[in-house]
């Protein structure tokens, strides 16, 4: 073998080896790069603050685990979401949410429908199936597909709801001291149909319950709280919103215009949900709705998920946090405040799931009642599952 040809082979040995730890490294180091959870010392937690805790129902209804390699069956040192530490901080219900289409920088202020997607990237990188390469909808079905294979997995400590029947199993083995947790399926906008409604059906069987209509931009439902401006409803947008009702489906306002939102308002009689904001009030920051609109939501019988990070909450410590939920309590009443991490999301945070007990300490020193608490941590939360699910 010639000299040429020695090098030529050693450098095609060395882009295999550059590729392969790629796929292999990059991926992780993108979790740590975009869910960070600051340091800090352990959170002091009083012995009357865990007792209230340990006895609480806690759910969680938006984290995006799922679009990040990582097992959740198994305790990571990355990200904000697994198995073991959602039991760790004894969260009963939590709602897996699929993330198939998000534009490259998710400005706030406004998003161009054809923006460059960071997610075909993140397929790709993580080697997904081929077919979510080009498919929001095959994205969303791979997603549903791994959490179905993690409750395979988990030994019976994640059980996927479904139903209410299922609902009630799970709270029996919480009562009865099994190390458990319900995982729900939700949709962070609506894209994944591509036009088709009837793949709304194929969403509902892979076992998706909550459907978000938008996501960082306008799409073909209607328009984004950071879209190209205030589009309500389209005609598509009117179809999916009365089949999910006649579904059953939860119907998330996370992320759409203030015009989508009056738009669904005027043309059902179902509590509704808006997953993971924060509270004008307390933070007059363009991701939150006008707090008039919050009150509109809340009069369905839905609720309002605070979550845990500065864009939404302005101070996203444990104490900034209870202080949005003491606002948002203010704004819509303490029967239409739930909790809404976003977890997972791209976003930073000062505690992850495990660490729960420090916002029950904060909404205890912020001065919440105990009934305000349990209301809060999942009580109203669990009322709207039940007002929705078959």
């Amino acid at each position: 073998m010639s000299a040429f040809a020695r090098w030529i082979k050693r450098l095609v040995g060395l882009a295999i080896c550059a590729i392969l730890a790629f796929f292999i490294f990059a991926p992780a180091a993108l979790d740590r790069q975009r869910n960070p959870v600051a340091e800090h010392a352990p959170y002091p937690i009083s012995d009357a603050a865990r007792d209230l805790h340990q006895s609480l129902i806690i759910g969680d209804l938006h984290a995006d685990p799922l679009l990040w390699k990582r097992d959740l069956t198994k305790r990571n040192a990355r990200g904000h979401v697994d198995i073991p530490r959602l039991i760790e901080g004894n969260v009963t219900l939590q709602v897996f949410t699929a993330v198939t289409k998000s534009p490259a920088g998710q400005n706030y202020d406004h998003n161009d429908a054809d923006a460059r997607d960071n997610i075909t990237l993140l397929a790709i990188g993580q080697l997904w199936p081929l077919p979510t390469w080009t498919s929001l909808y095959e994205r969303a079905l791979h997603q549903a597909k791994k959490l179905h294979r993690f409750q395979e997995r988990s030994e019976g400590r994640l059980r996927i709801i479904r139903t209410e029947a299922d609902l009630d199993i799970l709270l029996e083995r919480k009562r009865a001291g099994h190390e458990v947790v319900g995982g729900l399926l939700g949709i962070e906008g609506a894209h994944p149909l591509e036009g088709d409604i009837s793949k709304l059906q194929g969403l509902e069987k892979a076992g998706y319950r909550l459907i978000a209509l938008q996501h960082f931009f306008d799409n073909a439902l209607g328009g984004s709280l950071h879209g190209a401006g205030d589009q309500g409803l389209s005609a598509f947008g009117r179809d999916v919103v009365s089949e999910s009702v006649d579904r059953g489906l939860i119907l998330d306002l996370a992320h759409s215009s203030p015009q989508v939102v009056r738009d669904v308002i005027a043309m059902t009689d179902v509590p509704l949900v808006l997953s993971h904001t924060g509270i004008h009030k307390a933070c007059p920051a363009k991701r939150n709705l006008p707090d008039a609109l919050m009150r509109d939501i809340a009069a369905t019988g839905g609720v309002i998920g605070i979550g845990y990070w500065a864009d939404a909450v302005c101070d996203a410590s444990p104490s900034g946090i209870a202080r949005a939920i003491h606002s948002a309590i203010e704004v819509v009443g303490e029967n239409h405040v739930a909790l809404g991490s976003d977890f997972d999301g791209s976003v930073a945070t000062t505690f992850d799931s495990s660490e729960l007990a420090a916002l029950t300490q904060a909404m205890l020193d912020e001065g919440l009642s105990e009934t305000q608490i349990r209301k809060v941590a999942g009580e109203n939360m669990l009322r709207v599952l039940r007002a929705r699910l078959d």
